[in-house]
């Protein structure tokens, strides 16, 4: 019983985020989302901002989850973005994003939410930068892109055009057309033959940081934080 009231107190953070914003969330309002005692807020989590710590995370696990195969199964760029505006479209409608987009405000004056909210956004950036590390291996761009970067871009993104689409619907459409037409370039570029390949590389090797940019230390992803453990 105590483990199903932690997640139904979970859940009940989840869907009062998504529907009644980071402002209104409340041990009270959880709790009557959740069917559940006020009381029992405190008990389990200690503060409401333990327990949309613990949401945080609990939600970021599942959505991942739900997308671990179809990302896997990505095989170059373009499809990557083809994913990226269907799971945009998903996300949207069930108010996830939304949720995520509420904790990062709620951290700029809440401290101890900014780093439950990072780790959960870190979830993504993993499983987003293994993808692009093998979408681009092999490509004239490979060694001079930094996956763990364009990660965090893409996962910054994603939240950035959620609070955008609500106010802009056609800039965030000509915003992802534009990411599109990107991953054209790339491939146009994969395309090219072995004297324009070089020179493709020359010309960018130019422009690279010095010394390029950092690789993935030994068992681990480069750049990437350990966030929280529970």
């Amino acid at each position: 019983m105590s483990q199903e009231t932690r997640q139904k107190l979970l859940e009940g953070a989840l869907r009062t985020l998504t529907e009644q914003g980071f402002a209104k969330t409340s041990a009270r309002a959880v709790a009557a989302a959740a069917g559940v005692n006020q009381a029992l807020v405190f008990y389990h989590f200690g503060s409401v901002d333990e327990l949309l710590a613990a949401a945080c995370r609990h939600g970021a696990e599942q959505r991942v989850a739900r997308y671990r195969e179809r990302l896997a199964a990505v095989t170059t760029l373009a499809e990557l973005l083809d994913f990226g505006r269907r799971m945009h479209e998903e996300e949207r409608a069930g108010g996830h994003v939304a949720v995520l987009s509420q904790l990062l405000a709620g951290a700029q004056t809440q401290p101890r939410l900014a780093p439950a909210t990072a780790a959960g956004l870190d979830l993504w950036i993993a499983e987003i930068e293994e993808v692009l590390a093998r979408v681009l291996a092999g490509t004239p761009i490979a060694e001079f892109t930094d996956p763990a970067g364009l990660a965090r871009a893409v996962a910054a993104a994603f939240v950035g055009l959620e609070l955008y689409e609500g106010v802009d619907p056609g800039g965030a459409e000509r915003a992802l057309e534009a990411l599109g037409q990107l991953a054209a370039l790339v491939a146009a570029l994969d395309d090219l033959g072995p004297v324009a390949r070089r020179a493709v590389r020359h010309r960018l090797g130019r422009s690279a940081p010095r010394g390029g940019f950092p690789t993935a230390p030994p068992g681990g992803r480069s750049g990437r934080s350990a966030g929280p453990k529970d």
